[in-house]
C-alpha cells in the first residue's frame, strides 16, 4: 500500500521517494506536494551532500597534485589552468546562473584547493577595500593571506624580501592612462610580471551621514578623482579635492568627519559603516583599471599570451621605428606602447610595450633577439596569460 505522504503522480526514482517519505513521517503535517518548497528543500538538500563530497573528491586531487608539484619544482599558482578551469565551467553553464556567478564559485573552489597545497601570502596596497583588495580578491579567492601595504614600493618590496609570494598593482586605467609610479618600480626589480586583471571600477560617493550638504572636503585616490572630473565639476564644484594614498584610507577618514565626503567602492561603505550620496559617479561607464601580479617566477605559456618588455633607443632619428617594425616583420602584434622619461638623462625615454605571444614562441624569441642588437637596454618584463575582458 502506497504511502500517504508519496503522491501517485510522483515520477522521482525511488530511493528519492523514500527519502522523502522519511521527512513526512507524522501524520499531522500536511501531504508531501511535488513543487512544494519542502519538497525543493528535501532536494536541494540532497544536493548538497553530493556537491560535498565531490569537492572533498576534489580537493583530494588537489592535494595529491600539490605533493607533485612539490616533488617537481612547479609553481603552485599556475594561472592559465585556472583560467582554462573557469573558462570551461562559463562554457558549460546551462543556467540560471550567471558567467559572472559560475566565476566567483569556481574562483573561491579554486581557492580553497590551492589553500591545501600551500596558503599565499597576497600583498597589496591597502588598507582593506581598495580597489587593489577587490582585484586580489577576484584573482586569487578568500583562501590566502592578504597583506596590505601603503605604497606601491612596499608592495615590490615585500615580494622581492619573500614576505609575500605575489604582489596586486594597478598598472594603467581606461580613463586616466598609465599609474606612473607602478612602471617605475617594473624598471629595477627583479620580479617577474605573471599575471593580470581586468577590474571593472565603479566608484561612489558616501559620507558619515549621507548628506551631501554637509560635505566640503571630497578624498579619495588621485586616479579615482581623474576618473570622476566631470561628476565632481558638475555637482560639487565648490568643494575641495584632495588627494589621499588609497581609496580605502579616504572611506576610513570619512568615518571621523561629518564634512568630508570620500570617492570608493560601495564594498567600502558597506565595510565601514557609511552611507553612499551617488554610485557609479565615474566619467566613463566602463571604466576599467587593468592589475598586474608580480612574482619571483616565471610561467609557462598557455597558448593566449601577452609579453611585456622594457627598452631604451639610441637618440637618433628612426631609432625608435626601426626597433617597432622588427615586430611587425615577425607578425608580431604591439597591443600598447608607454614611455617614461630616462632617469638622470633629460629627454630620453624608456619604452614599455606590451606584445601578443610568450617570450618562448619562436617568433617572440626571434624579434627580441634581434631587438636586443638595437637598443641601448632591453628587459623581458614577464609573460603571461591574457586576461579576460571585463565584460566577460
Amino acid at each position: 500500500m502506497r504511502s500517504k505522504a508519496t503522491p501517485k503522480n510522483d515520477r522521482r526514482p525511488k530511493h528519492e521517494r523514500a527519502d522523502a517519505t522519511a521527512l513526512f513521517k507524522d501524520e499531522s503535517k500536511p501531504a508531501w506536494k511535488p513543487d512544494s518548497i519542502e519538497s525543493h528543500r528535501a532536494r536541494m538538500d540532497r544536493i548538497n551532500l553530493e556537491i560535498l563530497k565531490l569537492l572533498c573528491e576534489r580537493a583530494s586531487h588537489a592535494n595529491e597534485i600539490g605533493r607533485i608539484k612539490h616533488r617537481s619544482g612547479v609553481a603552485v599558482y599556475l594561472p592559465a589552468r585556472e583560467r582554462e578551469v573557469i573558462e570551461q565551467m562559463i562554457a558549460a553553464n546551462p543556467g540560471p546562473l550567471s558567467s559572472e556567478h559560475v566565476a566567483r564559485i569556481y574562483t573561491e573552489i579554486i581557492s580553497a584547493c590551492r589553500a591545501l597545497e600551500h596558503v599565499p601570502r597576497v600583498a597589496y596596497l591597502g588598507p582593506e577595500h581598495t580597489y587593489s583588495h577587490e582585484a586580489a580578491r577576484g584573482a586569487f579567492g578568500a583562501s590566502v593571506e592578504f597583506v596590505p601595504l601603503a605604497s606601491f614600493a612596499a608592495v615590490f618590496q615585500e615580494v622581492q624580501n619573500s614576505r609575500a609570494d605575489f604582489g596586486v598593482v594597478p598598472i594603467e586605467n581606461s580613463t586616466e592612462g598609465a599609474v606612473g609610479p607602478a612602471l617605475d618600480l617594473l624598471i629595477d626589480t627583479p620580479l617577474v610580471i605573471i599575471s593580470e586583471i581586468l577590474q571593472p571600477v565603479r566608484h561612489a560617493l558616501m559620507s558619515r551621514d549621507g548628506d551631501p550638504a554637509k560635505v566640503r572636503r571630497i578624498v579619495s585616490h588621485q586616479q579615482s578623482l581623474g576618473q570622476c572630473r566631470l561628476y565632481l565639476s558638475t555637482n560639487f564644484a565648490d568643494r575641495e579635492l584632495e588627494a589621499v594614498a588609497s581609496n580605502g584610507l579616504a572611506a576610513q577618514m570619512a568615518t571621523k568627519d561629518d564634512s568630508l565626503g570620500a570617492i570608493a567602492s560601495r564594498a567600502a561603505a558597506e565595510a565601514y559603516g557609511l552611507r553612499v550620496i551617488a554610485e557609479n559617479i565615474q566619467d566613463i561607464a566602463q571604466n576599467t583599471t587593468r592589475f598586474l601580479v608580480i612574482g619571483t617566477r616565471a610561467v609557462p605559456k598557455s597558448g593566449r599570451d601577452k609579453t611585456t618588455i622594457l627598452f631604451a633607443v639610441p637618440d637618433k632619428v628612426g631609432a625608435l621605428n626601426t626597433a617597432l617594425s622588427l615586430f611587425s616583420k615577425s607578425k608580431i602584434n604591439i597591443s600598447k606602447i608607454e614611455s617614461r622619461p630616462l632617469r638622470g638623462r633629460s629627454w630620453e625615454y624608456l619604452f614599455f610595450v606590451d606584445l601578443e605571444g610568450h617570450r618562448d614562441d619562436a617568433r617572440v624569441k626571434r624579434a627580441l633577439a634581434a631587438l636586443q642588437h638595437r637598443t641601448l637596454f632591453l628587459k623581458v618584463l614577464g609573460s603571461y596569460p591574457e586576461a579576460r575582458s571585463a565584460a566577460g
